[in-house]
């Protein structure tokens, strides 16, 4: 505690930081504001229940940032960024010219960010659309005149964007990730809700099936914890030279290698593919056709969210993603070469091709332990409700992952800022 409260006064001692302290509160805070103004035409009671009782929908809005379930002016969240985000990543592996402009420094940067933002409209507007007939269809929105319904996307598309300015001021005059952290402000503030509702089904448990769920809970989330710092750190030594009489290199130094290199984007990755069979089927069993309405009820059926096919495919869509990803995001022949260029080395391998290949069996090991263990924490609900006879669990393995990596990052960030700070006041002595 002392040590917490130390910290603490050195962060508020400083001016800069806790002016930016202060402008990350008053951002966030609005963006909670304007997660509660709601839209016009809703049934907000139907919507409560639907979503209770959906814990697929529950996930969508975890990543929605919490707004979601209110179907505030903010519903779409920041969803269609994120996808117009990891569109763009893609974009960069398969068109060398924006890889090129990625490396360009700031400018690069920024104009990838213009492209994102700019994809960022449509993707909007199609899940604005896709979101009005899922409602429709749970009678929970009347039907729409296309001028009205034209005002509900350009509503809800606007959010999106107004969502992803609040996040971008924060990242530029605040601490740490705006993104990240608006998403993190979504899950505590719905996060009394999320415990109600959990507490509500577990009151009929016994104290003993109770307190084995309560050390389950606490090992998942020091899993988490430790599951999001854990990396294999490989030995790298430089080679001695000698220029102008003085020695340069020799020295020894360690390369990281991530277990869970890609984070949570498997998961959402996996979330936008396995809700297609489900949603697809529940729109093609209403068409007259009855051989097609019952092949496609069968498949609504099979992969509703919590059965055994769907936490399958789940699983398997998050494992298949995480080594996706984390092949698009480092690249070991990459590594190698800037390895070989700075005469950095790896004890026992030679430089170039072997060094990539051996850094690509290693990537290869410890990522099947990250995407198993994303994969676990994708249906671990399921797994909960299975195991403890809970019939709902709204708080996850995802949304924990997501607090514990953002509250990990903004340390982090602290930190290096408050080294930066000390350095300046040692420079002006």
């Amino acid at each position: 505690m002392k040590k917490i409260l130390f910290v603490w006064h050195q962060v508020w001692g400083s001016p800069e930081l806790r002016k930016k302290l202060i402008f990350t509160a008053v951002m966030l805070l609005l963006y909670r504001l304007l997660a509660h103004v709601p839209v016009a035409g809703v049934d907000r009671e139907a919507l409560k229940q639907l979503f209770s009782g959906s814990q697929l929908l529950g996930m969508l809005d975890i990543f929605s940032g919490g707004t979601l379930a209110n179907f505030s002016l903010l519903a779409l969240g920041l969803g269609p960024y994120i996808n117009a985000s990891i569109i763009m990543q893609l974009l960069t592996v398969v068109f060398p010219k924006l890889e090129a402009m990625q490396k360009e420094g700031e400018y690069g940067r920024e104009v990838i960010n213009q492209y994102t933002r700019l994809i960022t409209v449509p993707i909007a507007l199609i899940q604005g659309i896709g979101m009005y007939f899922l409602l429709k269809g749970q009678s929970i929105i009347g039907q729409l005149s296309p001028l009205s319904m034209l005002a509900l996307l350009v509503t809800m598309t606007t959010g999106t964007i107004l969502t992803v300015w609040l996040g971008e001021l924060i990242t530029e005059y605040g601490v740490g990730n705006g993104i990240s952290l608006l998403i993190f402000a979504g899950i505590v503030g719905r996060l009394p809700v999320m415990l109600g509702q959990t507490a509500a089904t577990i009151e009929t448990l016994s104290l003993t099936t109770l307190l084995v769920f309560t050390v389950v809970s606490l090992i998942v989330i020091a899993g988490v914890v430790f599951m999001n710092e854990a990396s294999r750190n490989v030995v790298v030594q430089y080679a001695k030279r000698i220029k102008a009489g003085k020695t340069y290199g020799a020295q020894t130094t360690h390369l990281p290698l991530r277990v869970n290199q890609a984070g949570v984007i498997p998961i959402i990755f996996a979330v936008s593919l396995v809700l297609l069979p489900s949603m697809a089927g529940r729109f093609l069993e209403q068409l007259p056709n009855p051989q097609i309405a019952e092949t496609a009820r069968r498949v609504a059926v099979a992969m509703q969210p919590g059965g055994w096919t769907y936490n399958a495919v789940y699983f398997v869509l998050v494992v298949a993603f995480t080594y996706f990803y984390t092949a698009v995001v480092f690249n070991p022949e990459k590594i190698a070469d800037d390895l070989k260029k700075y005469g950095g080395f790896i004890p026992g391998i030679r430089p170039g091709e072997a060094t990539a290949k051996y850094l690509n069996d290693i990537l290869n090991r410890i990522t099947l332990a990250g995407a198993g263990f994303l994969g676990l924490i994708a249906i671990l609900p399921a797994i909960a409700q299975t195991a403890f006879g809970i019939a709902n669990l709204s708080m996850g393995g995802t949304g924990i992952l997501i607090v514990v990596s953002v509250v990990l990052e903004t340390t982090k960030s602290l930190q290096s800022q408050m080294l930066v700070r000390s350095y300046d006041k040692f420079l002006n002595l």
